[in-house]
């Protein structure tokens, strides 16, 4: 950010979330179009993006990949303080109340992160997590519900997860169709990455800072 307000904080973003059948989720991001991937905002504060990051969506529910270039050291992930370590999160709110400064039992905080599961803690893991001064919670995600899978190779890793329908409060694409959204990339090596404003605003509590997303069909 090089200004006291970010540029990204001036404006109102709607994207479309464009449909596609359910992916296989294995960690390889070839069958996934550029036409699903969520727009790069960080230059208009003088960022450089270090992530890509695609977002869809399905009857069945979301879908989401990642990729990051660029990582040399080991993962630092610990799913007990996901926001500590690398680590990707996807805020939603399914009826995209962009006024509401505090999240409502439609708002849901997922995490997803490339390492911290598994017996030896080196498998990627996902999950769902409260959202801080939420008017009320969404119901609880039971674990293992979020399927993620991620590989890595040298210098670059990836993330391939779907969020099902029925881990998501109150997801109804045919009467609802806007859904507001956020995503905030974390990496100990590259830095943040975030698609609206950072944590000197608050996007993790405030749905006022995310994006609407509109669910579009073929």
């Amino acid at each position: 950010m090089t200004g006291l307000v970010p540029n990204r904080l001036l404006f109102r973003f709607e994207i479309a979330l464009r449909y596609r059948q359910s992916p296989e989720i294995d960690g390889d991001l070839s069958d996934w179009s550029d036409k699903h991937l969520l727009p790069v905002l960080d230059r208009l504060d003088g960022g450089t993006p270090f992530g890509r990051i695609w977002l869809a969506w399905s009857e069945a529910g979301l879908f989401l990949a990642c990729r990051v270039e660029g990582r040399r050291s080991a993962f630092r992930c610990d799913p007990k303080a996901f926001w500590k370590g690398d680590n990707l999160r996807l805020m939603t709110d399914m009826r995209d109340a962009r006024d509401n400064r505090r999240a409502s039992r439609y708002c849901q905080q997922f995490f997803f992160m490339p390492a911290g599961g598994g017996k030896n803690g080196d498998e990627p893991v996902a999950g769902a997590a409260r959202i801080n001064r939420a008017t009320e919670d969404a119901p609880p995600v039971p674990p293992g519900l979020i399927h993620l899978a991620g590989r890595r190779e040298k210098d670059t890793y990836t993330m391939e997860a779907h969020i099902p329908a029925e881990a998501l409060s109150g997801f109804d694409p045919d009467e609802h169709r806007r859904i507001g959204i956020c995503t905030m990339l974390e990496d100990c090596d590259l830095g943040q990455q975030y698609l609206t404003v950072g944590d000197d605003l608050n996007w993790h509590i405030d749905p006022s800072t995310w994006a609407t997303a509109v669910l579009t069909r073929p």
